[in-house]
């Protein structure tokens, strides 16, 4: 299986927007401390507001929580 750095490579080479709100959110779920998951959740956040994901609500839940907004 591929490696989810290398999908992340592949996302932002491809400038597949799409792909990098759910690849980020994936990092943002796998990392091991808050403010790795907090850094891929920003990056979740902002390529999800500029394809007008509907994952931007939950995002931006996400980071609230985390007193990131």
């Amino acid at each position: 299986m591929t490696s989810l750095q290398d999908r992340l490579l592949d996302a932002h080479a491809r400038d597949d927007r799409a792909a990098l709100v759910a690849l980020y959110t994936e990092a943002a779920d796998e990392a091991d401390n808050l403010n790795a998951a907090c850094f891929y959740l920003t990056h979740a956040y902002i390529f999800a507001l500029e394809v007008g994901d509907p994952a931007c609500a939950q995002l931006y839940k996400r980071l609230k929580a985390q007193g990131r907004v």
